[in-house]
């Protein structure tokens, strides 16, 4: 049985990250964690929130889903190579370990997602 995450994780829902917070909540993580690199203003993060919420849903229990406004965050966003938005980064221990970059379709999610979770 894995220890019990601390931090700010809650099981199907999306939580917001930020630069005092990021570190701390990555390295407490049990699971993979799949964060959204958004903004307000950017049209295809507006279009793939709802994609990314119901992906929490359906993978709680197995990943954790947290989102980073850049512009709120830019040292975050520089630190991971955020130049183009939306972008999902995957980490797992605390590493990046896969990307995507744009507003793809649920599939590609999924594939990320279950190919990282089948190595755990």
């Amino acid at each position: 049985m894995e220890p019990p995450d601390t931090g700010p994780w809650t099981d199907g829902t999306v939580v917001e990250l930020d630069g005092r917070s990021f570190d701390n909540a990555l390295g407490k993580a049990q699971r993979p964690v799949m964060i959204d690199f958004w903004a307000e203003w950017c049209g295809p993060c507006k279009m793939i929130k709802p994609v990314f919420d119901a992906l929490a849903r359906d993978f709680s229990g197995r990943a954790y889903f947290a989102k980073v406004n850049v512009d709120e965050n830019q040292v975050l966003a520089r630190r991971y190579g955020v130049v183009s938005i939306p972008n999902f980064v995957l980490f797992v221990k605390g590493r990046p370990v896969d990307r995507i970059v744009g507003a793809v379709g649920r599939p590609r999610f999924e594939a990320v997602l279950n190919t990282h979770i089948a190595k755990i």
